[in-house]
């Protein structure tokens, strides 16, 4: 007979993935705040709306293609 004090293994795994959206959304929106100076506001207003409503696909691209890159600053960019 089960533990019922223990957890069956798919709500482990449910709760690590859970955690793992959440995280990747929280570091997708602290990554848009930061670099909001650099962007115009409709560009950060619609990476704000993608990375929220498209829960794992948005996060993810705001990573891969929406974050400027360091190779697209002026010096004097970096220095702030």
């Amino acid at each position: 007979m089960a533990n019922p004090l223990v957890p069956a293994a798919y709500a482990v795994w449910w709760s690590v993935a859970v955690f793992v959206v959440l995280a990747l959304l929280g570091a997708a929106l602290v990554s848009i705040a930061r670099t909001s100076k650099s962007l115009t506001p409709v560009v950060v207003l619609v990476w704000t709306l993608v990375v929220l409503f498209v829960p794992v696909v948005g996060p993810v691209s705001w990573f891969a293609i929406g974050r400027p890159s360091a190779l697209t600053k002026t010096p004097t960019d970096l220095t702030r």
